[in-house]
């Protein structure tokens, strides 16, 4: 698991979410006080919140044993959390099928350099 895996889903959460605030959207841009706005700004919280990882990811390769398990804990669930918000677009086109793949599952596979 590495920090490209994290800005990858983190983008495409946003990609779907960022068009929702929009004027057009007649929401008030996300900002006004109906409920439709507050769970946009709550989700956009939520997915922002579970993709700060980032310090975590680097501190990992010289944490000890009992923080590196904590670490790699917190990293499994701020992934599963934006794992089970990108699976509401699984048919998209730009879903990735790393997007289902648990954090174990990641640490089989890193990252492509660059994408």
């Amino acid at each position: 698991m590495d920090v490209q895996h994290f800005e990858r889903i983190t983008a495409f959460i946003e990609a779907r979410l960022t068009p929702l605030f929009a004027a057009e959207s007649g929401n008030d841009g996300g900002f006004a006080m109906d409920d439709t706005s507050r769970a946009l700004r709550a989700l956009r919280n939520s997915v922002l919140e579970a993709s700060a990882v980032k310090g975590l990811i680097e501190r990992r390769a010289t944490a000890e044993g009992r923080t590196r398990a904590v670490i790699d804990q917190s990293v499994e669930h701020h992934w599963d959390v934006l794992r089970g918000i990108a699976r509401q677009w699984e048919d998209h086109a730009d879903f990735r099928r790393e997007f289902k793949r648990h954090a174990w599952e990641l640490d089989e596979t890193p990252a492509p350099a660059g994408v």
